[in-house]
């Protein structure tokens, strides 16, 4: 009896254990890890969800961090796949090199990206680039191609930087150059509420502030002038590549951005969420997250 009693509690201990590896909770556990950039930038990178999963590299835009994707990567909707996060450098736990030759070239962006795909060995992953996280796609793809892809989804991303693409704040950007704190600061600030049409609740905000606030300087004076290979890189993609933008962004012109892309490659499909600002992601998530799952299975390979 003492026996029976036993194994049946390890076989209960055992269909726990699985159960629990199993579960939202145990795959949403979230690796943390840095790799090198060719020019020595360490790049912070952290991974969640299925190892085994279908593999999505999310890019944060300007001023924000791999929390931007909290949305996300707390979704059960997407446990499913394997979730890869990357700070920017400049930004977040990622490295703050000076000078604005860090940042202005495209490419280096680009090599950031792609030293995360290979350091993680991510075979075949998805792309979802926010705002400046479109144009680290752009790059990408016109400097490495798409052959190790399997599709990529623009969240109100920069497809170039023009005046009718782009929507015009110059003192916002102006006095994200000062050398005064609290002009700086001030413009951080300003910057961050053009991105909702819908805010998101005050510590949400509160944490997206100070995303902003450990931003490098250097870099968002030099990024402005950053270089942009939309035509060599999303208009020569071969895979899937989605747009979703919200109707009511106030950065980037979305009706045009989309036209200028289609313009580029006629096959890009496009979701206008009519509710949402500049961060669909933030402002409509169970709606994003059931349009990108849509998108990686349909993409990614079998």
């Amino acid at each position: 009896m003492m026996r029976l009693s036993c194994s049946r509690a390890l076989s209960a201990l055992v269909v726990t254990g699985l159960l629990l590896a199993l579960s939202p909770a145990a795959l949403a556990q979230t690796k943390n890890y840095t790799v090198k950039s060719p020019d020595g930038v360490t790049i912070a990178v952290q991974e969640s969800g299925n190892p085994d999963g279908a593999p999505v590299v999310f890019i944060h835009g300007l001023l924000g961090s791999h929390l931007n994707w909290d949305g996300q990567i707390n979704s059960p909707q997407l446990q499913r796949y394997r979730l890869i996060t990357y700070d920017l450098r400049g930004h977040g736990l990622s490295g703050k090199p000076a000078g604005a030759g860090a940042y202005i070239d495209g490419q280096r962006w680009a090599q950031d990206l792609a030293s995360v795909i290979t350091s993680s060995h991510a075979r075949k992953p998805v792309l979802v680039g926010w705002s400046l996280g479109g144009v680290v796609i752009s790059n990408y793809l016109a400097t490495f191609g798409d052959e190790n892809l399997a599709g990529a989804v623009y969240v109100d991303g920069v497809i170039e930087l023009k005046s009718e693409q782009i929507a015009p704040h110059p003192q916002v950007y102006q006095d994200l150059n000062s050398p005064d704190l609290r002009t700086h600061l001030d413009a951080e600030r300003a910057f961050l509420s053009l991105c909702f049409h819908t805010p998101p609740d005050a510590i949400t905000f509160e944490r997206l502030l100070a995303n902003a606030a450990m931003a490098s300087w250097d870099m968002q004076r030099a990024v402005q002038s950053m270089s942009v290979a939309a035509a060599y890189g999303l208009g020569r993609a071969k895979v899937p590549v989605l747009l979703i933008y919200g109707a009511q962004d106030a950065l980037v012109q979305a009706k045009p951005t989309i036209a200028r892309a289609r313009a580029l490659d006629p096959k890009i499909q496009s979701m206008l969420y009519a509710n949402s600002g500049h961060a669909p992601f933030l402002e409509e998530p169970a709606r994003f997250n059931h349009d990108l799952s849509t998108f990686i299975n349909a993409a990614s390979p079998r």
